[in-house]
């Protein structure tokens, strides 16, 4: 069974910073595109960034570029997501993606992360 594990989340002040993890068992992702998600309340999910398979290729949306970082151990089969200079626009639920272009895309359960002003 494919299980992707979000962690990190929590409470944390404006212009604090957090490390998020996801950790997928079940199959290695090691040759998969991983990616953030958020999803605010009352929002759609909207995309934070993304890496290829060797890390060398990241985006991120340009809300978060310049404080957030994606990275990925692929001996750990984790992903990461380091978050700095957060802001309360920033406060959502954060899911884990793999293969998020399909045809097969395997979703964490999210954790939360509320930023606070």
């Amino acid at each position: 069974q494919v299980q992707l594990v979000e962690s990190g989340g929590g409470l944390v002040q404006a212009g604090g910073s957090l490390r998020l993890s996801c950790a997928a068992s079940g199959r290695t992702f090691g040759s998969s595109v991983m990616g953030w998600f958020r999803q605010a309340p009352g929002k759609e999910r909207e995309f934070v960034s993304r890496i290829n398979w060797s890390g060398a290729i990241t985006y991120y949306a340009d809300s978060v570029k310049g404080r957030f970082t994606i990275s990925r151990d692929n001996a750990k089969n984790t992903v990461y997501l380091q978050m700095n200079s957060l802001k309360p626009e920033d406060t959502a639920v954060y899911y884990c993606a793999a293969d998020p272009d399909g045809p097969q895309t395997y979703w964490g359960q999210g954790t939360q992360v509320t930023v606070s002003s």
